[in-house]
């Protein structure tokens, strides 16, 4: 595995770490909500997205509301460390250029579409809508592509780190130099 400085790694870890720790703030901070955020993420009908909010008292909705503009400094954070990531981790640099570039784009995409999906619930949470299904139904699934996205990020992540902790390949596996 080749080896890069560690001036190049910084910008890395600091965004990792920043991100960590927003993401830890907001799920400690959204823990008294029951049933819980994920769940509003996937409410695709009308139906199922107000069971969620009419089950939270007023402060449970304002505690929500409140979330999302933390929620935006999260998603730009954790985009950028996606990014930042896949393109200076020599783990990733090693591999294959398609991965690696395909790895630098899945977090930054999937922080789109969830700010996509904060301004929708922001919206969806402000005043009772009525008459806009489809727009349940968008918001759930930018919800969906987004943790698609970033599960298929952690599945690059685990095969760049296994592939860079592999052994090299030789002819003869059995044979020691």
């Amino acid at each position: 595995m080749t080896r890069c400085q560690p001036s190049a790694l910084r910008p890395v870890w600091i965004s990792g770490l920043l991100a960590l720790a927003l993401f830890t703030g907001l799920a400690w901070y959204l823990s008294p909500l029951k049933p819980g955020v994920v769940a509003l993420q996937f409410a695709f009908t009308p139906r199922a997205f107000g069971e969620i909010i009419h089950s939270w008292s007023l402060e449970d909705l304002q505690r929500y509301r409140r979330h999302l503009q933390v929620d935006f400094v999260l998603l730009t954070t954790y985009g950028f460390f996606g990014y930042l990531l896949a393109r200076r981790a020599p783990f990733f640099r090693s591999g294959a250029p398609f991965l690696h570039r395909l790895a630098s784009w899945l977090l930054p995409v999937a922080a789109i579409f969830d700010a996509l999906e904060n301004t929708l619930h922001a919206w969806l949470t402000e005043v009772p809508r009525f008459g806009v299904g489809a727009v349940y139904a968008v918001s759930a699934s930018f919800s969906a592509l987004k943790w698609a996205l970033i599960l298929g990020f952690g599945l690059l992540l685990a095969w760049a780190l296994l592939c860079a902790d592999a052994p090299e390949s030789s002819p003869d596996p059995g044979r020691h130099g």
